[in-house]
């Protein structure tokens, strides 16, 4: 019987609409990965690890915002002298910039639900457009954490050239591509 009503309970408190609420990344569960063209033969692949920020939302208000800092020296490819690379002045630049920021203007909901991100990239101290298209979207009770969450899939593609990155082209590809999966969870 406590099984049942701690099940019901549950699906309860999922079933509650969402209230205005403000999440902090889980690190644990978001990893922003890139991809880009490599000389036409493949398409190379990269993450990085270190990421902090809030998402504020209010699903029956239709608004929010996003606010995300990724520490550009957690680059992982896959291989430590690429990455070496990567981080360097000609590509990422971490030293001297060793931060990239998300900022959202607006959030953008389509038939109730999150649908893309408008906001600005900050990358290598250049601040561009970036719209993020959101792929999937769920906020609810995660009954593995005990808590409130946000989680959600998003894409963008940019061009690397736009921020000050040239290196290498046109061998290696100027468009990359975004894919995050984001976690958050009230604190």
């Amino acid at each position: 019987m406590k099984l049942f009503h701690t099940l019901l309970l549950a699906t309860m408190l999922t079933l509650q609409p969402a209230v205005a609420a403000t999440y902090v990344i889980d690190a644990s569960h978001t990893y922003p990965v890139f991809e880009i063209d490599h000389l036409g033969f493949s398409i190379q692949r990269g993450q990085f690890d270190e990421i902090s920020g809030i998402i504020e939302v209010d699903e029956t208000a239709q608004t929010g915002r996003v606010d995300v800092s990724i520490n550009v020296a957690s680059l992982d490819s896959g291989h430590a002298q690429r990455d070496e690379i990567l981080t360097g002045t000609e590509w990422f630049d971490a030293a001297r910039h060793p931060q990239m920021t998300y900022r959202s203007s607006r959030l953008v909901f389509t038939s109730n639900r999150l649908s893309q991100v408008e906001g600005e990239l900050t990358l290598r101290g250049i601040t561009r457009p970036v719209k993020l298209d959101i792929v999937r979207y769920k906020c609810g009770l995660n009954l593995a954490a005990r808590k409130r969450g946000c989680g959600a899939d998003a894409v963008a593609t940019l061009k690397r050239s736009e921020f000050g990155m040239t290196k290498g082209l046109p061998f290696v590809g100027d468009e990359v591509r975004l894919l995050i999966q984001i976690e958050a969870y009230a604190q």
